[in-house]
């Protein structure tokens, strides 16, 4: 199973910050189990939004550079509240720190203005030729991927951008 936890990009700073967002609704498939009775996103699947924004951060700033970017490491993530079916959590990022393939992000989501969760992240991004020099076609296939997902998720004229 596939998760897509941004729904559209709200504002965008290229090399600096982003703000998107994620609708939760009660027909995600993981709320059936999590928890019967009393639905609420999984704290891995938070910090999944988290990695998604700051992924989509980098490509921007990068021009899609990049096939992959991974999460390489969490620091001090803190989780302050529940997000139910019904609520939106935005996710807000900003750059700390760049360093080659490398970028360490400062992150905040929010339900409501309450803070959901919190902490920084890093992220690796590569290209998969860099390893397999055959694999510079699935590269080239995947970044053509996200640059589609990219234009339904941020449309400059309806958001801020910079």
């Amino acid at each position: 199973m596939r998760f897509s936890l941004v729904d559209q990009i709200l504002a965008l700073e290229k090399g600096k910050s982003i703000t998107a967002v994620k609708n939760l609704s009660l027909a995600e498939e993981y709320l059936q189990d999590h928890f019967p009775g009393f639905a609420v996103m999984p704290g891995v699947l938070m910090v999944e939004s988290i990695v998604q924004a700051g992924a989509w951060l980098m490509r921007y700033t990068n021009d899609f550079e990049y096939s992959t970017i991974l999460l390489k490491q969490t620091k001090a993530i803190r989780f302050n509240s529940f997000v139910t079916p019904g609520k939106q959590l935005k996710v807000s990022l900003s750059i700390q720190k760049w360093d080659g393939n490398l970028c360490t992000l400062k992150a905040t989501s929010e339900v409501e203005g309450e803070t959901a969760v919190s902490g920084r992240i890093v992220l690796e991004q590569f290209n998969l030729r860099d390893k397999t020099p055959s694999m510079a076609e699935n590269d080239a296939d995947r970044v053509k991927d996200l640059q589609s997902q990219f234009n339904q998720l941020w449309n400059p004229n309806r958001q801020t951008a910079s």
